[in-house]
């Protein structure tokens, strides 16, 4: 084993990951104390995760150009760096313009804010964690899996049910998605305004797209015959269990704010809304392309389950 194979399956492991988790909540409570967001305290902690996101995403582009015998986990991995790189591109926009509202010095604060502030931090962190987790055991599929695709037999023609699940999943449906989310945001920041009823609106379409993405790819976890693929279902779907833990908190918040400091100045960056609408948009993201994943997903189970049952009859 190599010096950069041992890095990885290092970094991939559970301890280190758990390591991480302790050594996260560890500095949001240290920096919590006072009660007081220092510029340089939200710089760190910034930084840390633009650096542990990007890794993930060269990881996985890496991993997506790699030759092997099975195909679709090339697939995989390019659907999960894409989703990677959206979230890395929401971190950066909100640090930019959290970083220049502390310079400004001029916030509005909810009530509890540093711990609800700490909970989505350690939620994004969560989130990058159960993609290494799934990448870990996507590494060793990649590497391993022998299945050759084009012997599968064909399937029987879907049902109902799965006829619409194949339509939902389609890219052009994604497209139509990502182009109403965009007329959407257009229009809600036309006048340049924060309307309660716009960001709930917002906010609970997100939560209807991501619990209903966690609760089906749980539901190919429970469905996988073969561990390794199962765990790699398990790692993406915790990860959009933080993601959505995170939009939930970041909306509560914004809410209250919206609803309790209507009349509060905050502090504005130039082009706030265009900022804020970029971050949206790469959540959506993030969203759509599990969404067309998930369809990789499903077929990598289907592959899996004709493995076993040609390996039983052999």
């Amino acid at each position: 084993m190599g010096t950069r194979e041992s890095f990885e399956k290092v970094i991939m492991d559970w301890r280190t990951l758990a390591v991480i988790a302790v050594v996260t909540i560890l500095w949001r409570t240290f920096i919590s104390i006072d009660k007081e967001i220092a510029l340089w305290e939200s710089v760190c902690s910034g930084v840390v995760l633009l650096i542990l996101g990007w890794f993930i995403f060269g990881y996985l582009y890496y991993l997506s150009r790699t030759e092997t015998s099975w195909l679709i986990s090339n697939k995989l991995a390019q659907g999960i760096a894409i989703s990677v790189s959206a979230l890395n591109v929401y971190v950066l926009v909100y640090y930019a313009m959290r970083w220049f509202r502390l310079m400004t010095e001029t916030e509005v604060y909810v009530p509890r804010d540093f711990l609800l502030r700490d909970a989505r931090y350690a939620m994004l962190v969560l989130a990058y964690c159960g993609i290494i987790w799934a990448t870990g055991h996507l590494r060793k599929m990649h590497d391993n899996y022998m299945l050759v695709t084009e012997k599968m037999p064909e399937r029987r023609k879907p049902g109902a049910q799965e006829a619409l699940f194949k339509i939902i999943t389609d890219e052009r449906s994604v497209i139509v998605i990502l182009g109403v989310v965009f007329l959407w945001r257009s229009f809600i920041s036309f006048d340049k305004q924060i309307v309660l009823w716009e960001c709930m609106c917002s906010g609970i379409a997100l939560f209807i797209m991501g619990w209903v993405l966690f609760g089906y790819i749980s539901s190919l976890t429970v469905r996988a015959v073969r561990p390794s693929v199962a765990k790699i279902y398990q790692g993406f779907a915790f990860a959009l269990f933080a993601v959505n833990m995170y939009a939930l908190v970041y909306y509560g918040m914004r809410w209250y704010g919206l609803i309790y400091f209507a009349g509060a100045e905050e502090a504005l960056v130039p082009l706030d809304f265009l900022f804020r609408d970029v971050r949206y948009f790469m959540l959506v993201i993030f969203y759509c392309t599990a969404i067309v994943l998930s369809k990789y997903l499903e077929k990598a189970s289907e592959e899996c389950e004709y493995l076993i049952k040609k390996e039983s009859k052999a």
